[in-house]
């Protein structure tokens, strides 16, 4: 049976900062499980599958299952969610009735917290990141090494179960051997395989680091592809971002006119130190994320890279143990995460959720773990690395892997300035100030020229670099951009910190949010809406909109953007009276519901969460077309929601 191991290491080949807190790591023990567990476990997986090609996601039920059984709570699956409050049409909502439904909630909710204080959850999404792990695993012989046969059939499973309902990728597996065209596979892959040429690539030559820094910038036998004009092929089912014809006309010069001289003497001698330059900053990558690197696709490749560079390498060595931080099991199968986790994002989320109930005093043990966790999770020169400043940060997952990034850092400072205002008996003791002003000062650092704040950096370049993004799959990735939500966030962290520490750099802290309140107001959307890009999508990114305004000091009286914002929402209300809004518009960024005009009950937290904000009582993406799962986002935001409901609206009339 399978067992998830939290905060773990295992071997001599891990490095870590903080004793691994936050770490998940599932591993199979073939003494585990009583005769009813393992029928359990079973019957999530028969249920999953035969509802596959109706609800796509799983419910994390075998995680579920573990956890509530260590806590004591339920036992089997049919247990392991709370029952349900059904209310009538024509039946009042009282406080009582959502105070007992929170209490349920938040009842079941601790059971399934981690000992360390965070909550584990599925993050996967992405198919195409699993192929490249096994790919890069074969190639350097490390494959059963790595993975067992448990993790190979449990692979298996996952393929299976999200498999198209019509075959589709069996089919594209099977064309070479029934001579229909390949050429449109991803080329990168197939040459590591050695069954695609690399002249059939087109070139990212590494000379490209050593620019100065100011630069923006089968259907026939194998020997009669024509490799040149397989560069620039991709299946139409991927195409989502066409080359232009400035890219194309780009690869084609790197390809006839500058390989052939960096490849042959004495161009060469560029190439070789361009090669060193790039390993440098792979292992500087790898050594600064205790070798987890920023994210899946970056892990397969500088491992494979150290590879490369040196079979028998250190570096190598300490890139296997870490692969099994991206891989997560749930009823569906085994996946790889599109990142090693997101611990810290939920167990921010989830202190403000909590908190929002104000019924604290019933979950001081829960809060006092996820406090534990806020506080352990809080991570030099770093300008040859482009590396942005981290200290005070929070990351999106764990210290380990250790990437700032602005919203993290502002919904970690979020959580922590909550905690600190509930007496330290309750959930323990809160962050020193200091750590406060480190984590503000990161903040104020990421802000743009034009008022808004990206993820990892400052955005340091020019949206036209956009036309040399070679991802056919993806837009919007070769520069960091802007976003409304980690806009909104930065305004909201430090108006709460603004409000306990007034004399801390207050004329800094004020003007930050003047000008990111108007950079906020700027990019609404004529029918009122934000854009969201890191969930789905009109909803989200429009709550983050109001909330940021409302931090800012704006609220529906006298703000038109935020009257335009509740308008958008209402009339995007189904007639259930929740909200439902599809994938689709991430893709097509025009807002649209559900297949039946169906409601969701994440989607619904958003918008009652935004419409509350505003005065008016009343689910992941990311790169416009990289779907992801958000395990915990159906229990945080409904509490949340509920919560604010009755504090803010019940308790108010």
């Amino acid at each position: 049976m399978w067992k998830l191991k939290v905060a773990e290491g295992g071997s001599p080949w891990l490095r870590t900062t903080n004793s691994h807190v936050g770490r998940q790591v599932w591993e199979f023990d073939p003494k585990l499980g009583s005769p009813e567990e393992l029928a359990d476990v079973e019957n999530a997986r028969r249920h999953f599958h035969e509802n596959r090609f109706h609800q796509k996601h799983s419910a994390d039920l075998i995680m579920r299952l573990q956890f509530a059984k260590e806590n004591g709570a339920a036992t089997t699956a049919s247990e392991s969610s709370p029952g349900v409050t059904r209310v009538k049409d024509s039946e009042e909502v009282t406080e009582e009735m959502v105070t007992s439904t929170l209490r349920k909630a938040m009842n079941f909710y601790s059971t399934i917290q981690a000992h360390d204080g965070h909550w584990p959850g599925d993050y996967g999404g992405p198919m195409f990141l699993m192929p490249g792990l096994v790919i890069t695993l074969s190639i350097t012989g490390a494959l059963h090494a790595v993975l067992s046969e448990e993790h190979i059939r449990e692979m298996c499973r996952y393929l299976y179960n999200h498999q198209m309902g019509d075959g589709d990728y069996i089919s594209r597996a099977r064309a070479p051997c029934l001579g229909e065209p390949t050429m449109g596979m991803e080329q990168w892959r197939g040459a590591v395989l050695g069954a695609f040429e690399w002249s059939g690539n087109n070139p990212l030559p590494p000379e490209i680091w050593l620019l100065p820094y100011m630069l923006p910038v089968h259907p026939v036998p194998y020997h009669e592809i024509d490799w040149n004009q397989a560069r620039n092929l991709c299946a139409k089912e991927d195409l989502y971002y066409p080359h232009p014809l400035v890219q194309d006309v780009l690869w084609a010069f790197l390809d006839k006119a500058v390989e052939p001289i960096l490849m042959r003497w004495p161009g060469k001698k560029l190439r070789e130190k361009a090669l060193r330059t790039v390993m440098e900053h792979i292992h500087y990558e790898d050594e600064n994320t205790r070798y987890i690197c920023i994210g899946p696709v970056n892990k397969v490749l500088n491992m494979l890279c150290c590879w490369v560079e040196d079979p028998n390498s250190e570096a190598f060595k300490l890139h296997l143990p870490r692969i099994n931080d991206y891989l997560w099991l749930a009823e569906d199968g085994m996946k790889m995460q599109g990142y090693n986790g997101s611990q810290l994002w939920d167990t921010a989320f989830a202190v403000q959720a909590i908190i929002s109930t104000k019924l604290v005093d019933e979950y001081g043990p829960t809060l006092r773990k996820a406090h534990s966790y806020v506080l352990e999770d809080c991570p030099g020169d770093l300008n040859y690395w482009y590396r942005h400043i981290s200290k005070g940060a929070w990351p999106f997952s764990t210290a380990d892997h250790g990437w700032p990034i602005s919203d993290c850092t502002a919904e970690g400072l979020k959580a922590a300035l909550l905690l600190s205002k509930i007496p330290s008996e309750v959930v323990g003791e809160p962050l020193t100030a200091n750590r406060f002003y480190d984590a503000v000062n990161v903040i104020l650092s990421l802000q743009n020229g034009d008022g808004g704040f990206a993820t990892y950096e400052l955005t340091r370049s020019y949206s036209w670099l956009e036309l040399i993004n070679p991802a056919e799959t993806f837009g919007d990735i070769v520069i960091d951009y802007p976003y409304v939500e980690c806009t909104s966030a930065a305004i909201q962290a430090l108006t709460s910190f603004k409000n306990l520490y007034p004399g801390h750099r207050r004329e800094e802290i004020e003007h930050c949010i003047r000008k990111a309140a108007t950079f906020i107001e700027k990019i609404q959307e004529a029918d009122g809406s934000w854009y969201g890009s890191w969930a789905v999508c009109f909803t989200y990114g429009t709550w983050f909109g109001i909330k940021g305004l409302v931090a800012a000091g704006k609220n529906f009286s006298n703000c038109s953007s935020i009257q335009k914002a509740c308008d958008f929402l209402l009339s995007k209300q189904c007639a259930s009276g929740g909200w439902g809004e599809s994938y689709l518009s991430c893709q097509d960024k025009v807002y649209s519901n559900l297949e039946g005009n169906r409601s969701h009950v994440v989607n619904t937290a958003w918008a009652m969460l935004a419409l509350i904000d505003a005065g008016q009582e009343i689910m992941g993406v990311f790169n416009r077309n990289c779907m992801i799962t958000y395990a915990a986002y159906r229990d945080i935001f409904p509490i949340w929601a509920l919560g604010e409901y009755r504090t803010r609206v019940l308790q108010d009339l």
